[in-house]
């Protein structure tokens, strides 16, 4: 049986090597037999792509998806600093 902080690792560096995923800020804490997924990302589709890799290293994981889509749209107008 996998350590949960070895699996922990193993995840985290899987999410982040993928070309799919690519990223380094998100977390993946695995207990028992769930994993729960934290951190922002950009978009929707990266944020399943989470999930599809975690499916595919883990398969017998259940997901607990804590990953919040942020924009990163340049500002609409400027700021004014005073």
């Amino acid at each position: 049986m996998t350590s949960e902080p070895y699996l922990s690792a193993h995840l985290h560096r899987a999410i982040a090597e993928d070309p799919r995923t690519a990223e380094a800020g998100v977390r993946a804490t695995v207990r028992g037999d769930h994993v729960l997924l934290s951190g922002d990302v950009a978009c929707e589709q990266r944020r399943a792509d989470l999930e599809a890799v975690v499916h595919e290293v883990a398969p017998d994981l259940h997901v607990v998806d804590d990953v919040r889509v942020v924009s990163v749209a340049e500002p609409e107008g400027s700021e004014e600093l005073r």
